[in-house]
C-alpha cells in the first residue's frame, strides 16, 4: 500500500545534513554543520544568529552562490530535486525563475551603469522570453506593484537616483519578477529608517500572500523576528541550536544562547534605561579538552556605579548651545538644499542627547556641521563660552580634540593599511603630544580600557571583529580625551549581542571620563535605553524634544507618533 501524502505535509525546501566547508589560509574552515531546515509553501521562516555564524553562507548555498572553492555535502531539495545534484544550465533556469535573493546592500547588488529598468526587463526576458516592449510593460507594472512612484518616469533613472528604500524596492521588484516559489531575503532592512522597515516587510508579506510562496528571511532583528515570522531557527557557531514556532521560542527559549540573544535584544525590553540596569551580555566558554561550549548569560542590574545619573531637563551647566544653526547645500538643478535649517539645541555636561529620524532629514549633515567639518552657513555652535563656527581653520585646531566622532562603519573609517598602534598614534601627534613615552602610554590605557586585548596594536583592522572594531573607533575618539562625542549610528551594523556590549561600554566610558554624547541613530530602541534628551528631526527641522521618557509615552508631533508607530514588535504580528 502506497502512502499519498497531502501537499500541505510536504516542504518545499527540505535540507539535511547541509555541511559548507571554505579553503582557509590555515586550513578548511567550516561554516555550516550538519544543518537541517525545513521550509513549507506559504510560510515565513527566520534564520538569526550572529555575524558569522553560517546565516548567508546557508543562504547563498540554495542558490549554489557560494565562492567556486567551497565545498558542500548533505541535501537541498527543492520541490522534490536536490539543488547540489543540478547541472549549470538546471541551476540557471532555477535562479530567478524558481528561488529568488533580495541582498542586504542594494547600491552595490544593483549595476549602476544600467537603469532600473533594464535590470529588471533582463530576468523577464530571460525566464519568458518576452519580447522588449512587453518586458518593458512587465517592469513598470512590477515597479508600480512595490510601490515606486511614477514608474513609466522613474523606469529609466539609475540606482543613484534613487533613495536607499527605493534600491531595496527595486531589488524586490526584480526579485519577484518571476513569481518564484521561494524568495531568500538576507538582512533586507539593516541599513534602512524604521519607517521604510515596516514599509518593505509588509510589502515582503503581501508579495508572499499574493504569490504564495515561502520566504526565508534572515535578520539579527529580533523585533522583525517576532512579527514577521511563523518559526525562527537560531545559529550559533555554523549549527543550528534551537527551532520553533515564533511564540513559542519568544515565550520559552529552550538553548542558552537563545535566551541570551532575547535576553540581550532591546525590542524585548523595550522600557529599559541605562540608569536602571546595563544591558545583558553573552559569554561564551569554551572547554580547552572537549570543545563543549557553555554560554552564560550575564544580567548586572545595578545603578551605574560613579556619578548619578544626568536629570532630564537640568542643563545648569551647558557644555554646548547651538543657536538657528543652518547648513546650505547648492543644488545641481540650481538653488539651495536647506539641509540644516535653524536648528537650535544645548548639551549639558554628562548629558546624552539622542538624535532620531529618517535618512535625508539633516542628521548626519548635523554632525559634521559640529565638527566643522561642513562649513555652516548661518548660526552659532558655542563650546565652553567661545563660538566655533565664527573661528577660522588655524584657531579652530585647538578645539578639534574636545569634540571627537565615532563613525557607523568602523572598517570604512580605519585605514587598512596602517596597524591600530599607528592609526591611534597618528591622532595624537596630529594634535600635538611630542612625548613618544607619553603617546604609548595612553594608547595602552584606552585599549585596555575599551576590553581589547593586549596584543591589538600591533595588529590591523581586517584582523578584529565589527564589534572589536568599533572598540577600535572608540579608543581612536577618546583618546584625546574629549568633552563631546558625537556617535553617528555606532552600532547599527552590529549584532544584538554586540550590540549590548558596545552600549554597556559607552555608558561606563561616559562615566568614567565625564563625557557628554550626541548620540544619533534610527534605531528608536537603542535611543530610548541610552538617551536622556531626544531631538526629533524632519526634512532639516528639529521637530520635537523631551526626555527619554515623554517622547515615546507621550508624542506630540505627528512625525513623532509616525516613526514610534513604525518601530517593530510582538504585538503586532501578522495574521497568517
Amino acid at each position: 500500500m502506497t502512502l499519498h501524502l497531502a501537499p500541505s505535509t510536504t516542504p518545499l525546501l527540505d535540507v539535511r545534513g547541509l555541511d559548507i566547508t571554505f579553503a582557509g589560509s590555515q586550513g578548511p574552515i567550516q561554516a555550516v554543520r550538519g544543518l537541517d531546515l525545513t521550509l513549507q509553501r506559504g510560510e515565513t521562516l527566520a534564520l538569526v544568529g550572529e555575524s558569522g555564524c553560517g546565516k548567508s553562507s546557508t543562504a547563498l548555498a540554495l542558490l549554489r552562490l557560494l565562492a567556486p572553492g567551497a565545498r558542500l555535502s548533505g541535501k537541498i531539495l527543492f520541490d522534490g530535486r536536490d539543488i547540489l545534484a543540478l547541472t549549470a544550465p538546471e541551476l540557471r533556469a532555477l535562479r530567478g525563475r524558481d528561488i529568488s535573493m533580495i541582498f542586504q546592500e542594494p547600491m552595490t547588488s544593483l549595476n549602476p551603469v544600467h537603469s532600473i529598468g533594464a535590470q529588471i526587463s533582463e530576468t523577464l526576458r530571460l525566464h519568458d522570453s518576452l519580447s522588449a516592449a512587453v518586458a518593458r510593460q512587465r517592469t513598470i507594472a512590477l515597479l508600480d506593484l512595490v510601490q515606486i512612484p511614477e514608474p513609466q518616469r522613474r523606469i529609466d533613472d539609475y540606482p543613484h537616483q534613487l533613495s536607499g528604500g527605493q534600491r531595496q524596492r527595486v531589488m524586490i521588484a526584480m526579485a519577484v519578477a518571476c513569481r518564484p516559489k521561494l524568495l531568500v531575503a538576507d538582512e533586507p532592512t539593516t541599513a534602512l529608517d524604521v519607517t521604510i522597515q515596516a514599509q518593505i516587510l509588509e510589502l515582503l508579506d503581501g508579495l508572499r500572500r499574493e504569490f504564495k510562496m515561502a520566504l526565508l528571511l534572515i535578520t539579527h532583528d529580533l523585533g522583525l523576528v517576532a512579527q514577521w515570522a511563523d518559526r525562527v531557527a537560531v545559529m550559533y557557531g555554523g549549527e543550528k541550536v534551537e527551532e520553533a514556532p515564533t511564540a513559542k521560542l519568544f515565550a520559552s527559549p529552550t538553548h542558552a544562547y537563545t535566551r541570551g540573544l532575547l535576553g540581550a535584544s532591546l525590542d524585548a525590553r523595550a522600557s529599559l534605561h541605562y540608569t536602571e540596569a546595563r544591558l545583558p551580555e553573552i559569554k561564551v566558554r569554551r572547554d580547552p579538552v572537549s570543545g563543549a561550549r557553555d554560554f552564560v548569560l550575564t544580567q548586572p542590574t545595578v545603578l551605574p556605579r560613579a556619578s548619578p545619573a544626568f536629570t532630564p531637563g537640568s542643563l545648569t551647566k551647558r557644555l554646548l548651545s547651538v543657536h538657528d544653526l543652518r547648513t546650505d547645500y547648492i543644488q545641481r538643478a540650481g538653488g539651495l538644499l536647506h539641509a540644516v535649517d535653524g536648528v537650535s539645541f544645548d548639551i549639558a555636561a554628562g548629558e546624552t542627547l539622542g538624535l532620531v529620524g529618517e535618512s535625508g532629514c539633516g542628521k548626519s549633515t548635523l554632525a559634521k556641521t559640529l565638527l566643522s567639518l561642513v562649513k555652516a552657513s548661518a548660526g552659532r555652535i558655542v563650546l565652553d563660552g567661545t563660538d566655533l563656527a565664527a573661528l577660522s581653520e588655524r584657531a579652530l585646531q585647538p578645539w578639534r580634540r574636545r569634540v571627537q566622532m565615532v563613525f557607523q562603519d568602523p572598517y570604512a573609517s580605519l585605514n587598512p593599511r596602517r596597524s591600530v598602534y599607528d592609526i591611534l598614534d597618528t591622532v595624537l601627534i596630529v594634535h600635538g603630544v611630542q612625548s613618544r613615552q607619553e603617546r604609548r602610554s595612553r594608547i595602552a590605557a584606552i585599549l585596555e580600557r575599551v576590553g581589547l586585548p593586549p596584543d591589538s596594536g600591533q595588529r590591523y583592522p581586517n584582523e578584529f571583529s565589527g564589534g572589536q572594531r568599533q572598540r577600535i573607533g572608540i579608543a581612536r575618539a577618546l583618546v584625546l580625551r574629549p568633552s563631546l562625542v558625537v556617535l553617528d549610528e555606532p552600532v547599527s551594523a552590529l549584532d544584538v549581542s554586540v550590540q549590548a556590549q558596545i552600549l554597556n561600554l559607552l555608558v561606563e566610558l561616559k562615566e568614567d571620563f565625564g563625557l557628554s554624547y550626541l548620540f544619533i541613530s534610527h534605531d528608536l530602541s537603542v535611543v530610548r535605553y541610552i538617551a536622556d534628551r531626544v531631538l526629533v528631526m524632519n526634512q532639516g527641522k528639529l521637530v520635537e524634544s523631551g526626555s527619554h521618557r515623554e517622547i515615546w509615552e507621550q508624542p506630540q508631533h505627528p512625525y513623532t507618533r509616525k516613526l514610534i508607530a513604525a518601530v517593530p514588535n510582538a504585538a503586532q504580528r501578522k495574521v497568517a
